[in-house]
Formats: C-alpha cells, structure tokens, sequence
C-alpha cells in the first residue's frame, strides 16, 4: 500500500504526540506543507511578523510552562532572522525547539534556492543544531529535539527540515507520548554545611523556575534567583551586592561564576564556593541571616516613597509603576520587563506572581512577544509588559500578532524618546556635551496601537495615568499605554 503521509504529516503528528498545541511561526517556501498538515491535526499557528518574534514567544511558551515551545520559520533569510533570538533563550535555559525550512536535499551544492548552512549557523546559540536527512528518521529527529531541550539544563535546540523530506511519502509509526519524557536526572546533594553561618544558595535561571521560596522554606538557608545581565547591581534584588559579600558560603544551584558575580570578585574573599545541582537534606537554623537577607533584598531607597511628579508631566518611573501596580495584584499575574534604563526601574518597582524579563543575555526588544506567549498560556490572567520606546521599535508589529489571535495584554511604554540605556553610557564616559546620536521622536505609540487595532492610549500627565490604564484593561483588547516619562538613569543603591 502506498504511504499515506508525507513528512510534514508525520512532523506535525509528532509535534502534536509530544504535546504542542501552538506553532509560533512565519510563512515561507520550503515550510508551507507543514502548515498545510497542522490543518489535519489541530496545531493553531501563530502567525508572527517576524521571524525572531516566533523564537521570543517560543522561549517565553518555554520559560512559563516547562515544555518546549516550538517556533517554526522558512529557511535561508528566515532561518537567519530567527537566529539572534535563540541567544536570549539560550542564556535564559529556556526549553524550545527552532524548526527552520531548508534547501532540498537533493539541490544541496548545486545553488539551490536559499542555500545555507543552517545548522552550523545556529550551533553556537542551541544545545544542539542539525539537519534532517530523511522522512524516514524525521520522527526520530522530533523526539531527540525535544528531549535535547528539556534534559539537563533546559535550552533552545534547532532542527532545519530540508523541503523534499517534508514534501517524502513515508510509512512510519507517529511517537508516542512516552517517547517524549525525559527520566529524572539523579541530582547530587550537598549534605553539610561544615561550619558556615552566613550560607547562601544562588539559583541560575532553570533553577529559578523550580521554586527559589520553597527550597528557602525547606532548608532555612536564603536562596537568591539571579537572571538579570546587571547581575548583583539587578534593582530587583535591593542590596544583593552587600549580602554576596558577607556570605561565608555559596551553594551554586544551576549557576555559573561569570560576570553576573563579577568572576568571584562579588564574595568575600576566604568564602567557599560550592556548585550543586541540589541542596535537599539541608536545615539550616538561623533566622537572623535568613531575615537579615530578605530585608536587602526587599530594601528600596525610603525617598521613592516620597517621589511626586510635575503636573504637567514628564512622570517619573515610579509614579508611573505605582500606577501600573494594582493590574499586577491578581492571582496569576504575569510581569514581562524588557531591558534598558525603564525595564530596570519597572523590575525594581513591580512585583507579579509571574515574571518574565529579558534575561541573562541583556537583549532588548522581546517584551510584546513574551505578553502574547504569556497571554496565550494564561489566557486567565493578567498580563502587563514593561517596555521602553526604544525596544518597543524592535516588534512594534506583534501588536497586528497579538490582535488577530485575540491576546489581550497591557503594555506600558516609558516613553523618554531616546535609547537611554546607551545615553547614559555616553554621560557617564564622555560628558553631556558628547552625548549625541540616541535621540528618538517622542511618537505618539498608542495612536499607532489603534491603528494597528488594538486599543491606544497616550499619556502626558501623571493626572491621566489611573483612567487610561482601566480603560485599556476594560477594552479587552492587546493594548498599548504610551507614557512620557523623565529620562534618568536606572535606579542604583
């Protein structure tokens, strides 16, 4: 009998075996029989504007609910916008899988259309990176990407599908579900404490999504999660830096000694650092370390108590968080924070449930396709992104994403017309008169919000602040709160 599928048939299959419900992906040549087949199988696409918006929403799929979230782009240029996106995922050891188009094998070194190494291109920023070389073991290659991106250390793998092995009748059997689970790894367990009275437990950003409070709970010993690039100068962490140097030892969970702690110049010089991969059949009896930390970690300088804005505006971030608050105090709530001087002060000043920032890597931009990843796996919830005007520019057109498929976050842009992370490099290293070249217009942003059909707001006056933010939480629609805000510099302790 002939076979009845082809292998975009039996990679959709396999996708939906595994347990995807969404595709995040962009249209393209040699990926169209794979939309063809989701049709047949109930996967809903999510059909981005760029390439790089599918790997972002994927990676925060990935990050919110411990599966792999699967982005799917075409090959060539495709493949090759979708490429910087993974070293975000990457450094944020989120669980996701690239599945990019490719030239048919069969043209490969004649000149084909799109020709690229693919694989050997996004090596450096995957667990792993290959090409598949057959219909026949393409069920195969779906299982080992997925359990790639799950085992160990969770991290972005990418799987390029040449156009004719998606396009190869193929008689083989779809995986099951059992085949996709990855076997608990058996973790090592520091048991002693020897004589240290000042231990902590730093936690790496998988580690982080386990349950930092509830190993805090269990083993009395403070566990800090660290998944900003500003590493002990994150505002989110208060006075992290004076705690790291007054601890006598520190069990790294899932964390490296890298530039986050300074490469070991952030602990007290005589302190023992330990790696780990658990800390279970710890107690650790010592609650005025344990409450000595939380207070530097929940320490914010008393004047921002006193902050007010102008009338006239421009409003200062913390008004402007103050604001933003109240839609964070729900059950389920999602913060998404992108990069910059406001995404700083935004993590600083805001505290959710859930989380989501930039990561590790220090990119800057992923904040609109995190809300609509976010919105899509709590569709109950509250979700409300952090943004400056700069990084809004890299994926301003996720909002046309997010209005199609019906994601309705709140996304509040600090609006200080300029890329004032860098400007305040430019203060700091060579004087006022110097810092020239990262201007920006101060765009009206929720006039483009409405145009694009979400709901837009446009805010000059800290007076204006409450209505607009409950009129876009009451439209029930993606929307976009454009707010002028002071240019200053991150917060720093």
């Amino acid at each position: 009998m002939k076979p009845s599928l082809r292998g975009a048939d039996l990679l959709a299959r396999s996708l939906v075996a595994a347990g995807t419900r969404h595709l995040f992906a962009l249209s393209g040549n040699h990926v169209m029989p794979v939309f063809d087949a989701a049709l047949d199988t109930g996967l809903e696409l999510i059909h981005v504007r760029h390439e790089a918006a599918a790997v972002h929403m994927a990676d925060a799929w990935g990050r919110l609910t411990g599966e792999p979230g699967i982005a799917l782009v075409t090959g060539g240029p495709g493949h090759a916008n979708a490429v910087g996106a993974l070293y975000t995922a990457l450094a944020s050891e989120s669980p996701l899988v690239l599945i990019s188009g490719h030239a048919p094998l069969g043209e490969l070194g004649k000149g084909a259309f799109q020709e690229m190494a693919q694989a050997a291109m996004a090596a450096p920023v995957t667990k792993a990176s290959w090409t598949a070389q057959s219909a026949e073991t393409l069920a195969a290659d779906v299982v080992k990407a997925w359990r790639e991106a799950k085992s160990g250390t969770p991290g972005p793998v990418h799987l390029s599908i040449p156009n004719d092995v998606l396009d190869a009748a193929v008689d083989t059997r779809i995986p099951t579900p059992a085949q996709f689970a990855v076997p608990k790894e058996k973790a090592e367990e520091v048991d002693t404490l020897g004589a240290a009275q000042r231990p902590l437990v730093i936690a790496g950003p998988a580690m982080m999504r386990k349950g930092t409070r509830e190993l805090e709970e269990t083993t009395g010993i403070p566990v800090i999660g660290m998944e900003s690039p500003r590493g002990a100068n994150d505002p989110s962490l208060g006075r992290l830096g004076g705690i790291l140097a007054r601890a006598d030892l520190v069990l790294l969970l899932g964390k490296r000694v890298d530039f986050t702690l300074k490469f070991g110049q952030a602990f007290a010089q005589g302190a023992r650092v330990v790696q780990a991969r658990s800390v279970r059949g710890i107690q650790f009896k010592n609650n005025e370390w344990l409450d000595e930390v939380r207070a530097a970690l929940r320490y914010r300088p008393p004047e921002w108590r006193a902050v007010q804005s102008k009338a006239e505006g421009p409003i200062h971030p913390v008004t402007l968080c103050r604001a933003v608050q109240p839609l964070l105090d729900k059950p389920g709530a999602v913060l998404v924070s992108d990069g910059g001087e406001f995404g700083q002060w935004a993590q600083a000043c805001l505290s959710a449930p859930r989380r989501l920032i930039n990561g590790p890597a220090g990119s800057i931009g992923s904040a609109l396709p995190f809300a609509a990843a976010a919105k899509l796996a709590h569709p109950d919830s509250p979700v409300v992104a952090m943004l400056g005007d700069g990084t809004l520019g890299f994926h301003l057109s996720e909002i046309d994403t997010a209005v199609r498929h019906g994601l309705g976050y709140v996304a509040v842009i600090g609006n200080d017309a300029t890329w004032n992370a860098e400007y305040q490099i430019q203060l700091r290293a060579y004087g006022s008169e110097r810092a020239k070249g990262c201007e920006l217009l101060p765009t009206r942003y929720g006039a483009v919000a409405r145009a694009l059909g979400a709901h837009g707001e446009d805010v000059e006056r800290p007076g204006e602040l409450q209505a607009a933010l409950q009129r876009a939480v009451a439209s029930g629609k993606p929307a976009c709160v454009n707010v002028m805000i002071e240019r200053l510099a991150a917060p720093k302790y």
